[in-house]
């Protein structure tokens, strides 16, 4: 099940909200006999659909997910009871986690990968289960924070199912550090103004998939997968700038989406994306994309690893490679981190040194056209074909441009106009142009309400239209 889905949204959600109300009824009824229990009943609400959306798509994973909990919430209880053995449990723990997600996620890359050397080893075949990068994640995070005495110890079982399971973003982030949520699991409370905020977010994200990022999937497939044989440079160029506009709006998107529905129920998820197509070089693309695993990465691997102080070089390159094979089992990936790691590695040490000397438009053209090549390797898994696509990307192909490339460009016009415009911060200068405009504050909200309440109506209402008989509608990070 993904968000951006007819029974998501009209058969799941409003069972979900009716079972949640439910529940909040029954735990005002527990109020007065133990604060403690103020949302149990919603909690438990949240977990039991979690848990369905979870196995909606397979089942049998589940079981996995909640093994994965109950080692965790045990190893959670033995770092912080035991002062002489603290360590070991947590190294213990982190075994664990990796060792899940490399048998799950790594044994049939490292199976093919020594397959190629020559030995005679069989793949497992052993499928991905869906979002086990992100809840893996999480665990470490856990284990880690408590034992650094930076988050409290869980001791209810449910609680710390809840916070690693929760549907907003357990397929595919943002990756949620426990104290962020820690005091609001029993301690929470959505206002007015947090339910329609939400509610507005979560519509930005589905209109972000289902409106931008679906469209833009049907022209660099286009492109990229079925006419990569007959590519021009116009095509190729069209193609990948088409993907790195979808994976933005199909990412950000769903992120958009987590956020604005933790927000309904009272939790405050951290922003995973600041516009990062606006950067002005490659070290602050990475600080605006995905931000809540670039955090995860600097704090728990760069930064005990020596970060800035020792061996700045080689820290930089392990997180990449690291964050290569995070987002997939395949050469490709681990190429593509450390395309990054080299050219973060390199700004270091010259181009943030003299970066205010050198105007902003060779800045975010530099860094744009690098992003772009970085897509180029991140989307091609077969070499074959990244080296084709590549060869069309540089003019060496036969045709400089051809019909199908101009057709898509001029057919889908609006699309590419407003697919940029929109990674702009556009809703900030509409903020400070309505301020200027109208002074009176009375009036100012008003008409950013009535506008926020039109432009929703009309997102969930297109959004709606276009998923009916969509066959392209998967999140591209759930299988990540």
């Amino acid at each position: 099940m993904v968000f951006s889905d007819l029974f998501f949204l009209f058969v799941f959600i409003p069972a979900f909200i009716l079972c949640y109300i439910l529940g909040g009824i029954i735990d005002r009824t527990l109020l007065n006999k133990d604060v403690r229990r103020t949302h149990q009943a919603r909690n438990m609400s949240l977990v039991i659909f979690s848990l369905i959306f979870y196995a909606w798509g397979e089942p049998v994973y589940v079981f996995l997910m909640l093994c994965c909990v109950l080692a965790n919430y045990i190893i959670g209880l033995l770092i912080d009871r035991q002062e002489r053995h603290r360590k070991a449990a947590l190294v213990v723990g982190l075994i664990i986690n990796i060792g899940i997600l490399g048998v799950f996620k790594y044994a049939n890359f490292f199976a093919e990968t020594l397959q190629l050397t020559g030995l005679n080893i069989s793949s497992p075949n052993i499928a991905l289960p869906i979002g086990i990068s992100f809840y893996t994640f999480q665990s470490i995070s856990y284990l880690i924070d408590v034992y650094r005495k930076e988050s409290p110890v869980q001791h209810r079982f449910i609680d710390l199912l809840l916070y690693i399971s929760m549907f907003p973003q357990l397929i595919a982030g943002p990756i949620v550090r426990y104290g962020t949520i820690a005091d609001n699991i029993h301690r929470r409370r959505a206002s007015a103004s947090d339910i329609a905020y939400g509610i507005q977010r979560f519509l930005v994200g589905l209109g972000k998939k289902v409106i931008l990022a679906n469209q833009l999937s049907e022209l660099s497939d286009l492109f990229l997968k079925n006419n990569l044989d007959s590519l021009s440079v116009a095509g190729s160029w069209m193609g990948i700038i088409a993907f790195t506009l979808q994976i933005y709006f199909d990412f950000s998107g769903y992120s958009d989406m987590a956020i604005g529905m933790g927000r309904c129920l009272g939790f405050k998820f951290n922003e995973n994306f600041n516009h990062p197509y606006c950067c002005n070089s490659i070290t602050d693309f990475w600080r605006r994309w995905h931000i809540s695993l670039g955090s995860f990465f600097r704090d728990y691997l760069y930064i005990p690893l020596g970060g800035n102080r020792h061996h700045q070089a080689l820290n930089i390159l392990i997180v990449w490679f690291l964050t290569g094979m995070w987002h997939g089992a395949s050469w490709n990936f681990i190429i593509w981190g450390l395309y990054f790691g080299i050219i973060v590695m390199v700004e270091k040490y010259t181009l943030l040194k003299i970066q205010k000397y050198i105007p902003s438009i060779f800045l975010h053209l530099y860094s744009m056209l690098l992003v772009i090549v970085g897509w180029g390797i991140f989307y091609f898994d077969d070499f074959s074909s990244m080296l084709t696509f590549f060869n069309a990307l540089v003019g060496n192909t036969k045709e400089l441009t051809d019909l199908l490339a101009e057709t898509t460009l001029f057919d889908h016009f609006w699309l590419w106009i407003a697919a940029i415009i929109l990674c702009l911060p556009v809703f900030n200068g509409l903020s400070w142009l309505l301020r200027k405009c109208v002074p009176n504050t009375s009036l100012r909200t008003g008409i950013a309400t009535t506008v926020q309440v039109v432009f929703s109506i009309a997102v969930l209402v297109l959004s709606t239209a276009l998923l009916v008989g969509a066959t392209n509608n998967a999140f591209i990070y759930t299988r990540f």
